[in-house]
């Protein structure tokens, strides 16, 4: 006899048979339940915080086998497609699903090239934020206002406008980037020059001045391009999530870029980096790191080991690896080297020996290097969250493109657990008593009034 069906029993009394619904089938990685029926056919939902069980989509643009430390972009592993191809090539490989051939790379390098430069009259938002403000806020604010310059390319339903865009976000990301630091620093802008390459332009826009020559140094041309590639998209996460989530809506693409910027800015997302340089600042010498050690493993400490671990890698990060070689390059054309790198690689030594995090499978991931990575460029720290946003433009457009051209999708709208009152009679204030908690709202004091501390 054939197994009787696993029967849920609910609130109404009714029987539901989940065995009934499909199983879905990705080409490599886990299958899938497909429950899209499951509220209509068995009134039940399913429980699952931070997503962290459910596939939103069906997506053919990044794998990632967190045990076995694999990232692969449409079949290619990451560390083959920093050594050899270009950043251009990866984004159109992400949005078109092949690596192009020669002709297609100098027609997408073309198209990239001449749409690099912005509005004019957009320069005048950068003079109008504080020269102090963080430069993720003012590329935040200049992403979501390109709708407002480039009208003509805001239509989500007509392909060649789709494309138009995403030529312009892609070439004009760095140049706003670059627009930022100079306005943080006094410096005056610079304008993109079309015989340079794509990492080559960005630095020269970073690190020229108009009253000298500047020459680009190839290996940081190198490293820079091997940090986007290793950047440019990571699957699902939670800026990627928000592009698909806005994208939804039908929201225009540079609605979607800022707000996958305005995710990203979180510092457990994007800012992690900078967190990691922060960090081994704090401890500064060799000679310290026990004591941080001894920190790390004290669940009562608030010091944390940034860079090591990730939500999704449970072995060695594979963008690790890549930014581990990319930095003894970099390192190799400082004077006197960076005595942080001395200090990284001895931290990173001491904790893969360390039992505590190896059974918690801490190893380090992309932005324990990165980050020394462009600190030895010159990127100062505000700058690395901006450069991230640059770097993953090219995933949130392919995977906003890719939803828009997928019939299962439709606006996002997950559904919740309701854990509040039920139903219930509207008193009169007269009858209305003080919680039993005893949690009053805040005093707060009247418009004009100052609050009274102490007595």
């Amino acid at each position: 006899m054939p197994d009787a069906p696993e029967l849920y029993h609910l609130k109404n009394g009714a029987e539901a048979d989940i065995a009934a619904f499909p199983l879905l089938h990705g080409s490599v990685g886990y299958d899938a339940v497909d429950v899209r029926k499951l509220l209509g056919d068995a009134s039940l939902l399913t429980f699952d915080p931070s997503f962290t069980s459910t596939a939103s989509c069906r997506s053919a643009i990044t794998y990632i086998d967190g045990d076995k430390g694999i990232l692969l972009h449409r079949g290619y592993p990451i560390d083959v497609l920093a050594e050899k191809a270009s950043y251009l090539e990866v984004t159109y490989l992400l949005l078109f699903g092949e690596l192009p051939t020669k002709d297609e790379l100098a027609t997408f390098n073309k198209d990239i090239t001449y749409h690099t430069m912005v509005h004019e009259q957009l320069m005048r938002f950068f003079t109008g934020f504080p020269r102090d403000a963080h430069p993720m806020a003012v590329m935040l604010g200049v992403v979501g206002a390109l709708s407002a310059f480039y009208p003509d390319s805001t239509d989500v339903f007509d392909p060649r406008q789709r494309i138009v865009s995403i030529h312009r976000l892609i070439a004009k990301m760095p140049t706003i980037a670059a627009m930022a630091y100079k306005n943080s620093v006094g410096q005056p802008f610079v304008y993109p020059q079309n015989k340079l390459s794509y990492a080559e332009n960005f630095l020269t826009m970073m690190f020229s001045v108009p009253a000298e020559p500047y020459t680009v140094n190839p290996v940081f041309a190198k490293a820079v391009n091997a940090l986007m590639i290793v950047q440019a998209d990571h699957e699902q996460n939670a800026s990627t999530s928000t592009v698909r989530t806005v994208g939804s809506s039908r929201a225009n693409p540079f609605a979607c870029i800022a707000a996958g910027i305005a995710s990203l800015w979180g510092p457990i997302h994007g800012g992690a980096n900078e967190a990691v340089v922060v960090m081994l600042q704090e401890i500064g010498h060799k000679s310290r790191i026990p004591e941080f050690i001894k920190k790390a493993k004290d669940k009562d400490d608030p010091f944390r080991l940034m860079g090591f671990g990730h939500r999704v890698y449970k072995s060695y990060d594979p963008r690790a690896k890549v930014m581990q070689k990319i930095c003894d390059e970099v390192l190799e054309q400082i004077p006197n080297g960076d005595p942080l790198l001395e200090l990284a690689r001895e931290l990173e030594r001491v904790v893969l020996q360390d039992e505590y995090f190896a059974t918690r499978k801490l190893y380090p991931n992309v932005d324990y290097y990165s980050g020394i990575v462009m600190r030895a460029i010159g990127i100062p720290m505000p700058m690395f969250t901006p450069m991230f946003a640059l770097a993953r433009t090219a995933g949130w457009l392919a995977q906003w493109k890719e939803m828009l051209e997928d019939p299962e999708q439709r606006i996002a709208r997950p559904r919740q657990l309701y854990v509040g009152e039920p139903m219930r009679d509207f008193p009169p204030i007269a009858r209305r008593m003080a919680h039993e908690r005893n949690q009053h709202p805040p005093s707060l004091p009247m418009p004009g009034e100052a609050k009274i501390v102490g007595g």
